[in-house]
């Protein structure tokens, strides 16, 4: 009876999770703020420069700043602006959904500092004599053009001006120039005789107007006559903004990107499940439980947090399922290792969920710090997929090591699994007798390895990839994307096959001809343009009409400044550093300073992989390629201390402290084979959901996925037969005067479920 009020309790549970994640998920999933990679818009990163000279930009004076875009944004009814301030004089704005860009964008960058003055530019009134809110669209009482009507604070300083400007009238001065952003050099003069003048109106004085009441005249339409008076009611800025880094994505891009990326999601999800339920049977149906309770509960979270979900925010999303798995994994062969031991299955299931929790701990903690140097030094989708990243760490942990293990709990004293262990994947030949002490050698596939006689090939191999890895480096070098260069990318997603000589002809009519067009895709539906100079704003607006109507697709442009790329760098030098010297103080103080050095060495030489790939293969390396690289470094480290966590383990198992080299080797060796499959089975369901990315997923994070593969395959080298085999070496030199003993360390123990 005690059974089957577990199963019930266990069914209870399933249907309840399932209940919850089938009514809320529709709704939690249409709640969460996608990113303008994801349903179009832009973002612009803006250098602030103070108008007047003898005032500087300070906290306040951005804040006020930001106070006024916001205002701005929301005239243009945008919901969910993102607008922060970066540095000491920066402010990025990311607006997702906009259906008009260029209008979005010239309402932000116009500082909307509105002057009446005479035809010499002498300033008769400004912004300051105007009623705050008062201006509005309206249309001309006689003729019902639109026009632009407003409120001044003062009827007789308004008097005087035009009796003032009345007075010449028989001169012909007697205009009142209305001007929009007035600046130093402009001239009535000038412009008067242009086709299209800068100022916004000239009308003419006749008589005295004792009144508040001001109609501004031009050649409005409806829509500019309503955009100029938000302008002027939004109020002016304290600062001029000068664009250093933009990026634009059209909403048929953005909505083709989320498809391709969810669909490569689920397919990759699916796959992992499939997996898991071939390899480990029972405990398989327990982790597909708690993978869905995974993706459910990271959603949440994100949502409450109101989060921004971008391309690699999906990615660390489904990465995070190789991170669950993960945890998984490392329970589930604990406890098969325990019952090949010949310990009962309740026995096993203790042994092995305590065993587990120290490497599944130490794994997390190290990755949880890379994921959060990354969100410090990063910016735009960096920081929104290591906030991603973050959660996902935090939320596998939960449903991995206490949602797996309360499912599992209520189980193992049901008959047919305890007299069943092949439902946990371990055959009955397998099974030694409890009472036989005989150590049990360590197999993989059913065979014994030696592995550590073969360090010199290792190191040998591992020093002529990092020969010819240089060699690229010095020769090729990379090949940078937008991101660290100077100028403008312009990338079409077009439904048919394009022609790059096409295309460069019709950029050769509207006189922009393009450094380079490279086509890529199944059919070369995708173009890349690249310029070496920063479009003018006026050419990038031909160049998307040009697009627009022979592909009829809007293009994803991004333009980047020269300090922008450079600034880059060095976050990503500074994380890199910071996320290194973080770990080797965590790891010296949990294992030892060579099990440090050893792991450094290791993650230092995965990323060097992953640069000696892109430069080989010439791959654009951009922003996102930074993210790849700190999440394997956590990946790196999360295998290594793993295998690292069963060799401290093993040492300590034995009765006294190891006086031999020979000694040494043996328990590193065991060690590598203990835990070769699950370092395997890791890296397979976490390149399964890459895999998946690269074939089925959005083009724009193709090389996120190329370096995330990369580091994956050079993080299993590395965490087997490099970083463990450099310790050995390098702890074996003093093991004469210093025998390796771990045994006075204490245990963790496992959480009570």
């Amino acid at each position: 009876m005690k059974n089957k009020g577990r199963i019930s309790v266990f069914f209870l549970i399933v249907i309840g999770l399932g209940l919850l994640v089938g009514l809320l998920t529709p709704s939690v999933a249409k709640d969460i703020n996608l990113g303008l990679d994801l349903q179009g818009g832009f973002e612009v990163l803006y250098e602030v420069e103070t108008i007047d000279l003898d005032q500087e930009v300070d906290r306040a004076l951005l804040e006020s700043t930001v106070q006024l875009l916001n205002d701005r944004v929301n005239k243009l009814g945008i919901s969910e602006a993102v607008i922060n301030i970066e540095g000491e004089d920066r402010i990025r704005v990311q607006l997702a959904g906009v259906e008009d860009q260029n209008q979005a964008r010239e309402m932000l960058a116009t500082s909307a500092r509105l002057t009446f003055r005479d035809v010499d530019d002498n300033v008769l009134l400004d912004g300051s004599d105007v009623k705050e809110g008062s201006a509005k669209q309206d249309f001309h009482p006689d003729t019902n053009a639109p026009i632009v009507t407003l409120k001044l604070k003062d009827a007789k300083k308004f008097g005087e001006i035009t009796r003032d400007l009345a007075a010449k009238q028989t001169t012909g001065e007697n205009l009142l120039v209305i001007w929009m952003d007035y600046q130093e050099g402009d001239s009535y003069q000038a412009e008067a005789t242009k086709a299209d003048p800068k100022f916004v109106s000239a009308p003419g004085v006749s008589q005295t107007l004792n009144t508040t009441d001001v109609m501004i005249e031009g050649n409005f339409t409806v829509e500019s006559a309503t955009y100029l008076a938000d302008i002027i009611n939004s109020g002016s800025l304290p600062v001029s903004m000068n664009e250093i880094f933009s990026t634009s994505v059209g909403a048929q891009f953005g909505e083709q990107a989320l498809n391709q990326t969810v669909l490569a999601g689920i397919i990759g999800v699916a796959i992992i499940f499939i997996f898991m339920l071939v390899i480990y049977r029972f405990p398989g149906i327990i982790s597909v439980i708690n993978l869905i309770a995974y993706i459910f509960l990271v959603l949440v979270i994100f949502d409450l947090l109101n989060g921004v979900l971008t391309l690699p925010g999906i990615a660390a999303l489904i990465l995070g399922v190789g991170m669950a798995v993960d945890a998984n994994v490392i329970t589930f062969e604990r406890i098969k290792e325990e019952l090949r031991e010949g310990k009962s299955l309740v026995a096993a299931f203790k042994a092995g969920t305590s065993n587990s929790l120290r490497a599944i701990l130490d794994a997390n903690i190290t990755t949880l710090l890379a994921a959060a140097v990354l969100f410090a030094f990063g910016t735009s989708s960096v920081k929104g997929f290591a906030t991603m990243l973050i959660i996902s760490i935090i939320a596998s942990f939960i449903t991995a090591v206490y949602g797996t293990r309360l499912l599992l709990q209520l189980w193992i004293k049901v008959k047919f699994l305890k007299n069943n262990p092949a439902w946990f994947g371990v055959k009955k030949t397998e099974i030694k007798d409890i009472k036989d002490s005989t150590e049990v050698p360590a197999k993989f596939f059913n065979r014994e390895w030696d592995f550590v006689t073969s360090r010199k090939k290792f190191f040998i191999v591992t020093l002529l990839l990092v020969v010819i890895g240089t060699v690229s480096l010095l020769v090729f070098k990379l090949n940078p994307g937008i991101d660290f260069t100077s100028g403008t990318r312009v990338q079409i997603i077009a439904e048919e096959a394009l022609s790059s000589e096409e295309i460069e002809t019709s950029l050769d009519e509207i006189g922009l001809a393009a450094k380079s067009i490279v086509l890529s895709g199944e059919n070369n539906e995708i173009a890349v343009i690249r310029y070496e100079d920063v479009i003018a704003d006026e050419e990038l607006d031909g160049l998307k009409e040009l697009v627009l109507d022979e592909y009829g697709v809007e293009p994803s442009v991004s333009v980047v400044s020269p300090i922008v790329g450079q600034e880059l760098v060095k976050n990503a030098l500074y994380a890199l550093g910071i996320a290194s010297i973080g770990m080797i103080i965590y790891v010296a103080l949990r294992f030892e300073l060579y099990f440090a050095i050893t792991t450094i060495i290791a993650l230092l030489h995965d990323v060097f992989l992953m640069l000696a790939v892109f430069s080989i293969f010439k791959i654009e390396f951009d922003v996102t390629i930074v993210a790849a690289i700190l999440t394997i470094i956590g990946y790196s480290i999360n295998a290594t201390i793993v295998t690292s966590d069963r060799i401290r383990e093993n040492i300590q198992r034995r009765k006294k402290p190891i006086k031999t080299f020979n000694e040494l080797a043996n328990v590193v060796n065991k060690s590598i084979v203990q835990t070769m499959t699950r370092t395997l089975n890791t890296t397979i369901t976490t390149l399964i959901a890459v895999v998946a990315f690269l074939l089925l997923g959005a083009e724009s994070i193709a090389g996120f996925g190329i370096a995330l593969m990369v580091g994956l395959l050079a993080g299993l080298y590395s965490s087997l037969f490099l970083a463990t085999q450099l310790w050995l070496v390098l702890r074996g030199r003093r093991i004469k005067e210093n025998p390796v003993d771990f045994r006075k360390k204490k245990r963790v123990e496992g959480p009570q479920v």
